[in-house]
C-alpha cells in the first residue's frame, strides 16, 4: 500500500489504556494515525508515539478538533468523564455534540465510540447514562457511528480489571453486596480491540450500535473465584450482605485497593445492573478468530501487571 492510498484514522484519548493499545493495531494494519490529546508528553513515551502524527489540545476547542479532524476517515472516540460532580454528563454532551459537529464538517466518514454495556429496562447509574446519551448524540448526528459497547474490560491497564485484581489478590473472604450476583459478560482487550478495528471497515449506511462481549457470562464473585483459580491463589470466598450502596462500596474499595473512590464509583455504579450481550455483533463485525477465555485473559494481563506490593493475603 502506497502512503497516498493509506487511510487516517484519529484517536482521541490515545493516553488512556484502550486508546494506547488501539493505536499500534492500527498501524499494525496499515493504517496512518493521528491522535489527539491535551499534552502531547502523555504520549511521549509509548512505543509508537514517533510513529504518529500528534495534535495537542482540548477536546472541547473547535479549532483544536477542525484540526485533529482534517483528513480524516475513521474517528475514534475513547473519551469518558470519570469525574464526580453535577457537571460531568453536561460536558460529556457537550463534548460528543461538538466533535460530531466538527466531524461533519470536515468530512469524517465514521464515528467510533466505546460505550458501556447496559439493560435497556432499568434506570441507569449517572455514569452510565451518560455513556449511553453519547451513543445516541453519534447515532443522530449526520456521520454515520458505530456504538460499541462493552463490560469488564480484562486487560492490565484497564480500571475495571485492576479493580478485580486488587479486591481478589487482597482479600481472601470478602462481605460484598449482593448486587455481586448479577451477570456480567467481560472481554479481553485483544477481542474488544478486534472489534474496534472491524468497526472501522463497516459500510457507509451503517449506523448502530453493537453489544460486544467475550464468551463467557460470570457473575462479579464467579470472576473473582475465576481470578483466584487462574493466578494460583487460594479460594477466595464472597458472602453477599444487602446493606453495603454503592457509595459504601466504593469507599471500602478506595481503602482496599490503591484505586481513589472517585474512580472506583462509576465502577461501583455499574455493576448494581446484569451486562450481557443482546444483540450478536459478530454476525455483522465478525467474531475473533479465537475468541479468549476469561482465564486466558486474566493470565494473559498478568503477564504484563506490576506486582502488588501488598503481598500478605495473597497465597
Amino acid at each position: 500500500m502506497t502512503e497516498s492510498e493509506q487511510r487516517t484514522a484519529l484517536v482521541t484519548g490515545a493516553s488512556g489504556y484502550v486508546g494506547g493499545e488501539l493505536v499500534p493495531r492500527l498501524l499494525e494494519a496499515g493504517w496512518r494515525v493521528r491522535v489527539l490529546t491535551r499534552r502531547a508528553s502523555s504520549v511521549a513515551g509509548a512505543e509508537w508515539a514517533t510513529a504518529v502524527e500528534v495534535v495537542e489540545g482540548d477536546a472541547d476547542d473547535p479549532a483544536t478538533l477542525g484540526r485533529a479532524l482534517a483528513d480524516i476517515e475513521v474517528a475514534y472516540y475513547l473519551i469518558h468523564s470519570m469525574a464526580g460532580g453535577a457537571e460531568f454528563a453536561l460536558r460529556d454532551r457537550e463534548l460528543a455534540h461538538s466533535f460530531a459537529s466538527v466531524a461533519d464538517a470536515e468530512g469524517v466518514q465514521r464515528i467510533v465510540y466505546l460505550g458501556g454495556l447496559h439493560p435497556d429496562d432499568e434506570e441507569l447509574s449517572p455514569h452510565l447514562a451518560s455513556r449511553v446519551e453519547v451513543g445516541e448524540i453519534f447515532l443522530a448526528a449526520p456521520v454515520p457511528a458505530a456504538v460499541l459497547q462493552a463490560a469488564v474490560v480484562l486487560g492490565d491497564g484497564s480500571i475495571s480489571f485492576q479493580m478485580l485484581r486488587y479486591l481478589s489478590d487482597r482479600l481472601p473472604v470478602m462481605l460484598a453486596p449482593r448486587w455481586l450476583r448479577n451477570r456480567i459478560q467481560p472481554i479481553a482487550i485483544a477481542d474488544l480491540l478486534h472489534y474496534l478495528l472491524r468497526a472501522a471497515d463497516l459500510p457507509a449506511e451503517s449506523n448502530r450500535s453493537f453489544d460486544v462481549g467475550g464468551p463467557e457470562v460470570l457473575t462479579y464473585a464467579d470472576m473473582i473465584r475465576r481470578f483466584a483459580a487462574a493466578t494460583g491463589l487460594r479460594s477466595r470466598w464472597v458472602v453477599t450482605v444487602p446493606v453495603l450502596t454503592p457509595g459504601l462500596a466504593s469507599r471500602w474499595i478506595g481503602l482496599v485497593t490503591p484505586l481513589n473512590t472517585k474512580v472506583a464509583r462509576p465502577l461501583v455504579d455499574s455493576l448494581i445492573h446484569e451486562v450481557v450481550c443482546r444483540d450478536d455483533a459478530d454476525a455483522v463485525l465478525g467474531a475473533p478468530a479465537t475468541p479468549t477465555g476469561f482465564d486466558d485473559a486474566v493470565r494473559a494481563a498478568m503477564i504484563r501487571s506490576k506486582p502488588d506490593p501488598f503481598t500478605v493475603l495473597r497465597r
